[in-house]
């Protein structure tokens, strides 16, 4: 049991290690200012799309806080988007609109260059990082093509306005679904009436995960204003998180290291179903350390067995919180070692954390982390070097009793002129 001290420390350590696996604000920003140029061409004078409005709104994880460095230094940011047109012409399939969005990327010479080819199952790519002149455009662009109906944007911002982000009515969500394109349908070429096009609702989902972290027992008008912001439609960079965004962050990348050396690396825990469990998982804890023993604890709780007849057997189920009918775990059936992989990691990392928070003094708590990558860790305990040392400087840090743990409650530990190793 740790005493609140120790909580503390742990929260700090957790926090500094959540702050290392952000994208820095200046690779947030070149980002948000690349898709807006997008949306600024799709919506200029003479485009064929200019009459539908095009719209370009983040979604996944860069919308919800809870997105990732890359392991390796050097690899893209992914950047996930919707491409969202209001309406369209009454013959117009997913193909169409699909084909539309992609010329209309390749009448621009510098979208033409960064475009990937051939596109891919429902996305447009846009390559900054391996095509971009500057060449330090650390990221690339997913760019989802969807059809909404009038006065979406409307409902839009109503819905992610700080004042109607708390409890949420999940059966209403459903009105913020939208219908994107999608190439290996049956219904792919020919189908005009969008209505019946593949249904998605990344912001129903956003909503939905909003509601959840602001659930604390820390009050909620700072976690309200503080989430809403997060998820605008134009966001600018926060570099504070709350406990649940925090957790995905840290629990996607002990997942990452886990896998980054394997040969079956594409069979890793897919992070909606990480993100989707964490959700759940949560109750509003208000640190760090209580939030991720909590969710990693019983995270599994929240993975359901339902009998398929269609298959003839029993299957694990991660419900979609917005789409009842959906499984995010669908694919475990198809490929049963993707199901024994999560298991696997969901092992190994409560075992690490186990040890993480059984180790005292920041020698041990450092080795402890390794899980995490060394790179990471070096950049954690840097930054809290330099802030205790600032504190020691100034007079506030201090030790709290038996447990020696450095903060600003206890003794106060005076500060020291001389350099040299521990």
């Amino acid at each position: 049991m740790l005493t609140n001290e120790q909580q503390k420390q742990f929260s700090s350590i957790l926090e500094e290690l959540g702050n290392a696996l952000d994208i820095t604000k200046e690779e947030y920003d070149a980002a948000v200012k690349s898709y807006n140029a997008v949306a600024q061409h799709l919506t200029r004078s003479g485009s064929l799309l200019k009459p539908y409005s095009p719209d370009i709104l983040p979604q996944g994880s860069f919308m919800i806080g809870t997105i990732i460095r890359p392991v390796v230094e050097g690899d893209d940011i992914d950047i996930d988007l919707v491409c969202q047109l209001t309406g369209k012409q009454d013959r117009w399939t997913q193909e169409k609109v699909k084909k539309l969005i992609g010329d209309e990327l390749r009448s621009n010479k510098v979208y033409n260059r960064l475009l990937d080819y051939p596109d891919g199952r429902r996305c447009w790519t846009l390559k900054y990082r391996e095509n971009a002149k500057e060449g330090d455009n650390k990221y690339h662009m997913d760019i989802l093509p969807a059809i909404v109906d009038n006065n979406y944007r409307i409902l839009y911002e109503k819905t992610f306005s700080a004042k109607s982000l708390g409890a949420v009515n999940v059966d209403q969500l459903d009105e913020l679904a939208i219908r994107i394109t999608d190439k290996e349908l049956d219904n792919y070429k020919k189908e005009t009436n969008h209505h019946n096009w593949l249904k998605s609702n990344p912001f129903g989902y956003a909503k939905w995960f909003g509601s959840r972290a602001i659930v604390s027992s820390l009050g909620t008008v700072r976690e309200t204003k503080l989430f809403s912001e997060w998820i605008e439609p134009v966001p600018t960079w926060k570099q504070d998180k709350l406990p649940l965004q925090r957790v995905v962050q840290i629990m996607k990348r002990h997942r990452d290291i886990f896998y980054s050396d394997r040969e079956d690396k594409e069979d890793k825990p897919i992070s909606i179903i990480i993100t989707t469990l964490a959700a759940r998982a949560y109750k509003g804890e208000s640190n760090i350390t209580e939030t991720l023993q909590n969710i990693v604890n019983t995270m599994l709780d929240y993975i359901s067995v339902e009998y398929d007849a269609y298959l003839g057997k029993d299957v694990k189920r991660v419900e979609n919180p917005v789409n009842k009918l959906e499984n995010f775990a669908d694919k475990w059936t198809d490929f049963p070692q993707r199901e024994n992989n999560f298991f696997e990691w969901h092992k190994q990392l409560q075992k690490d954390l186990d040890d993480f928070f059984n180790k005292r003094g920041l020698g041990s708590i450092t080795e402890s982390l390794s899980p995490f990558g060394e790179r990471v860790v070096q950049k954690v305990f840097s930054s809290m070097g330099t802030k205790m040392k600032n504190m020691r400087e100034m007079g506030n840090l201090k030790a709290a009793g038996i447990s020696g743990t450095l903060g600003d409650k206890g003794d106060k530990v005076e500060d020291h002129n001389f350099h040299g190793k521990d």
